[in-house]
C-alpha cells in the first residue's frame, strides 16, 4: 500500500468512526498535529504507534506497514491552490524574509529544523472573529565553518 492509498484508508476511517485528530493524537499518546502529519503521509510512524493507530481505528496490517515507511516529501505543485494552504504561504512569502531576519539576528547563522520540531495549533475567542494560533517550534541549527 502506498502513502496516497493509507491516507485514503485513514480519512475513511476517521469519517466513519466520527474521530478527530485531538481524539486519535490522544488514543495513541501523541499530539494531533503530529499525528495528521503521519496520517497525510508527511512523517513516518514508530512501529508501536502505528499499531495502536490501526487497533484504535479498525484498520488492517497494510495501512500500519504504511504508516511506517519513510515519507517522500515533494509537493505537486509550487504555489498551493487550496485556499488556507495559499494564504499559509502568502504569509510566509510576506513574513517570511521578517522571521528570517530577527532569527539570524537573535541566533546567527543558521536554520529552524523541522526534523527536530514541534506544532500545536490552537482556536482563540475573539468578539471580532475566532482566531487561530500556530505555534511552529523548531530548532536552531547553526551553520558550521570548516
Amino acid at each position: 500500500m502506498n502513502k496516497l492509498a493509507m491516507t485514503q484508508a485513514i480519512m475513511v476511517a476517521k469519517e466513519t468512526k466520527e474521530m478527530t485528530w485531538e481524539k486519535i493524537g490522544e488514543a495513541i499518546g501523541m499530539s494531533p498535529e503530529w499525528t495528521a502529519s503521519a496520517c497525510l503521509g508527511m512523517n513516518s510512524m514508530p512501529v508501536e504507534t502505528a499499531k495502536k493507530l490501526c487497533q484504535v481505528m479498525d484498520l488492517g496490517t497494510e495501512v500500519e506497514l504504511a504508516l511506517q515507511k519513510y515519507p517522500n516529501k515533494q509537493w505537486e505543485q509550487t504555489v498551493p491552490t487550496d485556499p488556507l494552504l495559499y494564504r499559509l504561504y502568502e504569509m510566509m512569502s510576506v513574513y517570511g524574509p521578517t522571521i528570517k531576519e530577527i532569527v539570524h539576528e537573535k541566533c546567527g547563522d543558521g536554520i529552524v529544523s523541522a526534523i527536530d520540531f514541534a506544532m500545536n495549533i490552537e482556536k482563540k475567542p475573539d468578539p471580532k472573529g475566532d482566531r487561530i494560533v500556530i505555534t511552529l517550534d523548531g530548532k536552531f541549527l547553526p551553520y558550521k565553518s570548516w
